[in-house]
């Protein structure tokens, strides 16, 4: 018996700009799958920036391998291609267009990096928490007791007029 679908998916492409959106649209759908649909966002702006690095800089051929995967606590997304120059992270000005998509992913992951993959390439990935990080209730001040018990409402006495079954409905107290 299986316990659990598929938790891997894998996409080979050219990393041309048409493929890219093609590409986050699978990763948003196989996320939605999943029910991890809070991870969508992160997961497919980090995976089109590193197809866009690909796209800008890859050599020799733009060939690429993206896998997600699923693990107990956390999201991996990966990108391999064939060209074994190891990526950088760089100072860019500020009026720069370009060069800030590795940042973008360390901003939004929860870890990221690149290892070679033997002598004709590299993999970069990034990981994102599958479940929120656990929040602490507010500390609350202790309580004290109260020295004199403490009436919220006024004690009202009741009393059934006689000529009224007991059953009667409720009037309003207020006037008007």
């Amino acid at each position: 018996m299986i316990s659990h679908p598929s938790r891997h998916c894998t996409v080979e492409l050219q990393a041309l700009p048409s493929r890219i959106g093609q590409v986050r649209r699978i990763v948003s759908a196989q996320l939605r799958y999943w029910h991890m649909d809070s991870l969508i966002d992160r997961a497919a702006l980090g995976v089109t920036e590193l197809l866009t690095n690909v796209h800008l800089h890859a050599q020799p051929d733009k060939l690429c391998t993206v896998e997600i995967e699923l693990l107990l606590d956390r999201l991996m997304v990966s990108v391999r291609d064939h060209d074994p120059r190891l990526p950088e992270v760089r100072d860019v000005e500020t009026s720069a267009t370009t060069g800030r998509g590795l940042a973008m992913v360390a901003a939004v992951s929860e870890s990221w990096g690149v290892r070679p993959d033997g002598e004709s390439g590299k993999i970069v990935w990034f990981t994102l928490p599958t479940a929120p990080a656990p929040v602490a209730p507010p500390a609350r001040p202790p309580r004290r007791p109260a020295e004199k018990p403490v009436h919220r409402f006024a004690e009202v006495e009741h009393a059934v007029d006689a000529h009224r079954s007991a059953h009667a409905p409720a009037r309003s107290a207020v006037a008007g």
